[in-house]
């Protein structure tokens, strides 16, 4: 759980399962993403996640001066890797720091594959 507020009435805490969600939802909308890949993927690229289950696609780990955010992607052919990563890391960061108040850290962009876009 991580707190974003608190005041004299009580705290206002989110579950790590609804910032691996909300840093996968970012992440996905940035142009040249094809998809993401569970982190825990052992052999060869599966197949890429569907929308409900976007959040095994990214780890989030707690640090002194906020998280740390891995989110693991396939990038589309052609598309430059680090523009694509760039976007994602201000993205990311961008709905965390904003949306939810959560300090963040870092948010490390890990590539998994390239693939050919369908409108290519």
């Amino acid at each position: 759980m991580y707190k974003i507020k608190s005041n004299y009435l009580g705290d206002i805490t989110v579950t790590r399962e609804l910032v691996e969600t909300l840093a996968g939802l970012a992440a996905i909308e940035c142009y040249g993403l094809v998809g993401m890949v569970p982190h825990n993927i052992q052999s060869g690229i599966s197949n890429i996640l569907g929308i409900e289950s976007i959040r095994k696609g990214v780890k989030v780990y707690n640090s002194e001066d906020g998280l740390i955010i891995d989110v693991y992607v396939i990038v589309g052919y052609g598309i430059k890797i680090q523009e694509v990563a760039s976007n994602v890391i201000q993205k990311v960061t961008y709905v965390l720091e904003n949306n939810a108040g959560l300090p963040v850290t870092s948010v490390n962009v890990n590539v998994k594959g390239v693939r050919v876009l369908k409108d290519m």
